[in-house]
């Protein structure tokens, strides 16, 4: 066999085995980026990493968040809850004055400086009334109930998942949105590949405008059986400016 035969006759026995190899090279070029396994997957383990006795649904405890705002004195909030029976308490500490509000199943009561009653300049200068209330409530159960929320009814949780650098370390990311009368803004969810521990987390109210903040989490505290994210330092999406800093205690 010459050697020209033989050239065409081994490229055509090896030319089907190039097509994967250069679908390969191709999204290695242009940094294709997602992973194999799908969001339930990952999601699933990043719940078994901060609720592994899923304590989350009985959740019946209490914690404290000082957060640090630039040009603000510190907020100490008390965070009560009791699930079960659907109790909810938000005891706040700021600038020498304190409010609390007390939602029970679904009644909801309101203190100032200890005195139930108070000044409708009191309430509007202090945000006092029980839609407030209830949006508190929201807030702190959905950001410290991370990533179980992400199970709740409403979310709507894209399964493909991305993996991506954010601040140089590389993290599988799950993209969340929800039903329209649960929620308008997009979520992205950043899990450390190997832990699936959450260490960032990421919204826009329309993403084509780069608006919305960016979380990073750090260290964690176990709060009733619960990892929960230690310190959370918020900026903005569009331009990084720094916004301010919660930090968890046990009460």
């Amino acid at each position: 066999m010459s050697y020209l035969v033989w050239m065409n006759f081994s490229f055509a026995m090896i030319k089907p085995l190039l097509y994967p190899l250069a679908i390969v090279l191709f999204m290695v070029s242009v940094g294709y980026s997602q992973d194999s396994r799908n969001a339930s997957e990952v999601l699933q383990k990043a719940i078994k990493f901060h609720d592994p006795n899923n304590k989350w649904s009985y959740f019946d405890t209490s914690f404290k968040v000082v957060m640090e705002t630039p040009n603000a004195p510190k907020r100490t909030s008390t965070i009560t809850a009791d699930f079960v029976n659907q109790q909810f308490v938000l005891a706040v500490e700021q600038g020498g004055n304190a409010y609390t509000y007390n939602m029970s199943k679904g009644d909801c009561s309101i203190t100032l400086n200890g005195n139930t009653e108070f000044t409708e300049a009191d309430a509007k200068k202090f945000r006092l009334s029980c839609d407030r209330g209830k949006t508190m409530k929201d807030y702190y159960t959905y950001l410290y109930g991370l990533p179980m929320k992400l199970k709740d009814p409403g979310t709507l949780l894209d399964q493909k998942v991305e993996v991506q650098k954010f601040k140089g370390k590389e993290y599988l990311v799950l993209k969340v949105r929800y039903d329209e009368n649960v929620g308008s803004d997009t979520w992205y969810f950043y899990f450390d590949p190997k832990t699936y521990a959450m260490e960032v987390y990421q919204f826009y109210h329309d993403e084509s405008k780069n608006d919305g903040e960016y979380i990073l989490l750090d260290g964690l505290e176990d709060i009733n059986g619960i990892k929960m994210p230690k310190t959370r330092a918020w900026y903005m999406n569009k331009d990084n400016k720094y916004l301010g800093t919660d930090i968890l205690f046990k009460n």
